[in-house]
């Protein structure tokens, strides 16, 4: 047994308790054997990081070979192999004796930050329509945690919601690379794209009139399908892009599929209404 108040062996008898302890602070559990050397380099390692850490998480080790029912019960096929518990379930693992860098870099994406509170009260007052406090939060994010740039990118998400546009996109002009790139960041991009397409455009009505009378009017099923996203309606938006796909391809250089793919990153990549339009765009590509 340890003799750390950061490190446990786990055993079938105080496994329920250690569970118990990851709804207060994350849990690394280890699983290792005597005869497995990569662990004989990994466990002092990780050993030595929860010393480090002081408790901002619990390392709790497990013999495989004496709580094999343990190790069949989380899946354990080959060690050495940690998983992170948090709330009493895994949320993330890996396999072997990573470096030094990498096992912190995993250990810091589970723990808690400084901003993390601030952000979630953000969240809530957003949710709640109060977007003023909900701003005001985040820009002390900004100004006391600088280092920490989720405040920035929540903050351009709340001025593309509430209409202001230009700060949205100078925002995320200056998101450092990690965020830039991020599914979120891409997903904000696209929907600053439709605003653009949107701005000065008529009402839904008065575009689907048109086009009812001139149904080849390109600009008009453009500017149809930006309000249909702005609205919510990304079905009806996908199909009126599709539509100019499929009549008028050299619009707005490809803003049909252009269009159709900066949908598909606003619904993250994935879900039926995704494959299935990504479908049927190859289709009339062709």
């Amino acid at each position: 047994m340890s003799n750390s108040a950061y490190i446990i062996d786990i055993t079938a008898e105080n496994f329920a308790d250690v569970v118990e302890r990851s709804t207060q602070v994350p849990v690394l559990v280890d699983f290792w054997a005597t005869w497995c050397e990569p662990c004989k380099v990994l466990l002092p390692l990780m050993e030595k990081l929860a010393a480090e850490y002081q408790g901002k998480f619990l390392l709790a080790k497990v013999n495989i070979d004496e709580q094999q029912a343990l190790a069949t019960q989380f899946g354990v096929r080959s060690v050495p192999t940690v998983k992170m518990i948090r709330d009493g379930r895994v949320v993330d693992e890996f396999t072997g004796a990573l470096p030094e860098s990498q096992i912190r870099s995993f250990i810091d994406s589970h723990l808690e930050q400084p901003a993390d509170r601030f952000l979630a009260a953000a969240e809530e007052a957003w949710g709640t329509g109060d977007a003023a406090q909900a701003e005001a939060l985040l820009r002390q994010v900004m100004n006391e945690i600088p280092e920490d740039h989720r405040a920035q990118l929540m903050l351009a998400e709340l001025h593309a919601v509430t209409g202001r546009t230009d700060e949205a996109a100078q925002l995320l002009a200056t998101l450092p690379a990690d965020l830039a790139l991020s599914s979120q960041a891409e997903a904000l991009r696209a929907r600053l794209t439709f605003a653009s397409a949107a701005a000065d455009a008529p009402e839904i009505e008065s575009l689907q009139q048109t086009l009812a009378a001139a149904p080849g009017d390109s600009k008009a099923r453009h500017q149809l399908a930006a309000r249909l996203v702005l609205a919510g309606d990304v079905e009806g938006a996908l199909e009126q892009l599709l539509e100019l796909l499929r009549r008028d391809r050299a619009y707005g250089d490809d803003a049909g599929r252009k269009g159709m793919l900066q949908i598909f990153d606003l619904l993250g990549g994935q879900g039926e209404l995704v494959h299935r339009y990504r479908r049927l765009m190859f289709t009339a590509m062709h």
